[in-house]
Parts: C-alpha cells; structure tokens; sequence
C-alpha cells in the first residue's frame, strides 16, 4: 500500500484492536499454508503459489518471527494406501507461529502498515468512495447478507456450509502421521454422497472453545512451547443446499445453537467415539484426558443435535480411516462438537467496478494466506489504474 500512501484511505474496523479479531486462525494457533489444492478457489482470482510465498515471507519478515516450518510432501507409498481406501491426501506447506507468539507478531504486522484513518465507533452516516473494498471475514456475514438482500444481483453462489466435529486421540495413535506431515488434511466421498475432511491438526495441541455473539463452537490449536499428551484435528461435513433455502451459514448457526442449549449454555458437548456410533449419552470418560477445561463442556449426544446423515458421514470416515491408521476409531477417543466452517456468499466483483469484495467474506477464499493474497490482487489492480 506504500504505493498509494498519498491517497485517501478510510478504513471502518468493527473490532476494539487487532487481538478481538474474529480470525480464529490468527487468534489462535497462528497457522499458514501455501497450497494449490486447498483455501479457496483460487483459479477463479489466479492466485498462484508464488504470491502465497511472498505473503508468508512477509508476515515473517516485518514479525521478526521464525515459525515451524515443514512439506507436506507425502510419499507414493502412503500416497497409494490412502488413495486404496477412498482418501485424497491434500499436499502443502505450513508455517506453524503458535498460540503464544501471536500477540508480538500481531502487534508488528500492524505497526508497519501505512498510515491510514479508522473509525470505529461504528457511527452511521453517509459519505462518498470512489472505491470500496469490503473485507469483512466469514463472520461478517450478516453484514453481507444485508447487502445482498438489497442487491441480490452481487450474489453468483450462496449454498454452502461445514458442520460436525473436534476429534481428540493420544499423540501415539498418530505419532508416525505427524511426524511426516504434521498438518495432516485428507478428503474422503462418503457412501451417502457427503464430502468429509479433515481441518486444523493439532499435534501435542488443546481443544478450545470459541465465542461468538450468541453461540459457542468448537476449535482446536497448539503452542511454540507448552505441548499436551494429545492431538486433535476437525472432522468436518460439507453440506450443500439447492433452492429455494439460501441461509446456509444460519442453518449452521442454528445447529449450534442447538448443541449450546443441550449443552447448558455457553458450553459444547463432549462424547467418546463409541458412545457416538451406539447413538446414547457418554456418562463417562477413560483413556483419553480432554484438553478442553471441564468448565466449558457436558458429557452428552452429538446425535441430538447433528442430522443422521452427517453422523454417518463422520463414522463411515473414521470406520474407513482405521484401515489406513491403525487405532483412530477407538472407541474411548473423544469427539467435541459442534464445530462448523461458514463460507461466505460468492460474491460478484465484476458487477460494480468500484465495489469489491475481498477475502473469505467474498466466497472465494478460506484461509489467511489466501485472503490476504485476494487483497494484494485487488491493490495490484489499484496500482495499474492510479498509474
């Protein structure tokens, strides 16, 4: 942006400061990825690797943080035993900060931004643009919905939504695993047509919980130095819905609204695995320790809450898995839930020249790095023009 520096640039930032973001990847865990094969649909923006590169290059360089660093290169012979059983394995490279060095590298990200003028007291009021940029994130979603019920025009694709849950194990099952790939991300086409995946690992990590304004979901992360006996990665479920229902992230909020309610409140549900497929409430814990502090969740039934369907999603998965990973489908592992992905509205950035729509909020990213690319994008299309 130093190359527009002079031009007049109005941000509206709905956060108090940069440590109340909504981004639960920067909040928490502070993992970034540059891959080909996963955040987005990045042919449609022509997002290369490259710019992903220099992204991560960047935010290292102005945080003065060295992150863990690894390749998610998998070897033929695992490649084919995954692929033998229905798997995709999903190749990238991570860069993992950790939860405790995230503040300090916040903190100098946004200290070497250009100067520009906030405002946010979240006033109403009118006043002219020559361009807006909207970069809201998936959970300023209801801020899209208003624009999009008054322009239903801007929106190409609203259908979208992943629900299910936390799954925690012992670091031994997968030790092997996360040793050679430490983000492990794999894809697999349930019998009754679900996609399922696997998102956010978190070897020697914790289970969390996350606050939004009027519901409490599941999350995971890990830390440069504090580590846990245990790992723990999402189990997710992509639901798809045609016309006429186009309220997919609120038929995701209402799902765990639901699990909040069975749950007491301000709390998730914690079930093992073996109580989830016999489909009764866990009343009791052994073998597996949670990370997640008692305070936050109830022993319950996931399948009061989550569709048929989406249960055996998650049980063909993990049934299927243990073919390849010995011991995953234990009964006494532990599955938390609910924890859900919103995608926002496909949004259309070619309608009105002087209006777009940047990052996840836009439906054409779903991580950092790429969100941040989508950015970069926009202000390199910026910089043509001014020049």
């Amino acid at each position: 942006m130093k190359n527009v520096k002079d031009e007049d640039v109005t941000v509206f930032e709905a956060n108090k400061d940069v440590y109340s973001s909504s981004i639960s990847g920067i909040r928490a865990d502070g993992k970034l990825f540059i891959s080909s094969e996963m955040g987005g649909d990045l042919d449609e923006i022509l997002l290369d690797t490259d710019l992903q590169k220099e992204i991560v290059d960047f935010y290292c360089r102005v945080s003065n943080t060295i992150p863990e660093t690894g390749t998610q290169e998998v070897n033929v012979n695992m490649k084919r035993e995954f692929h033998k059983y229905g798997f995709k394995l999903i190749e990238s490279k991570f860069y993992h900060l950790g939860t405790d060095k995230l503040k300090v590298f916040l903190k100098n990200i946004y200290n070497n931004s250009v100067k520009i003028k906030y405002i946010k007291d979240g006033q109403q009021y009118n006043e002219k643009f020559e361009k807006v940029y909207i970069a809201v994130g998936r959970s300023g979603s209801r801020l899209i919905d208003t624009i999009s019920s008054k322009y239903p025009e801007l929106v190409l694709q609203n259908n979208t939504v992943d629900l299910g849950v936390r799954f925690e194990l012992p670091n031994f099952v997968v030790q092997e695993l996360n040793t050679m790939l430490y983000e492990f991300k794999v894809k697999y086409q349930a019998s009754n047509g679900f996609l399922v995946r696997t998102f956010c690992n978190n070897p020697s990590g914790y289970v969390v919980t996350e606050k939004y304004s009027n519901f409490v979901t599941v999350n995971g992360h890990s830390f440069h130095n504090k580590k846990s006996s245990n790992t723990n990665f999402a189990i997710l479920v992509t639901h798809r819905f045609t016309k006429p229902f186009n309220d997919p992230n609120g038929y995701g909020e209402y799902i765990v609204k639901l699990a909040n309610i069975l749950a007491g409140g301000e709390k998730v549900i914690l079930q093992t695995y073996g109580d989830f497929k016999k489909g009764k409430r866990t009343k009791k814990l052994w073998n597996v320790y949670p990370t997640l502090d008692s305070n936050e969740y109830i022993l319950g039934d996931l399948n009061l809450v989550l569709l048929h369907k989406t249960v055996k999603a998650i049980t063909e998965f993990l049934d299927q898995l243990e073919n390849v990973i010995p011991g995953i489908s234990n009964p006494t592992h532990l599955l938390y839930g609910i924890e859900v992905k919103f995608y926002g509205k496909k949004m259309d950035n070619n309608l009105v020249s002087n209006l777009k729509f940047i990052g996840d909020c836009s439906g054409y990213t779903r991580s950092i790095v790429h969100a941040t690319a989508h950015g970069i994008l926009e202000y390199l299309k910026l910089k043509k023009e001014l020049n």
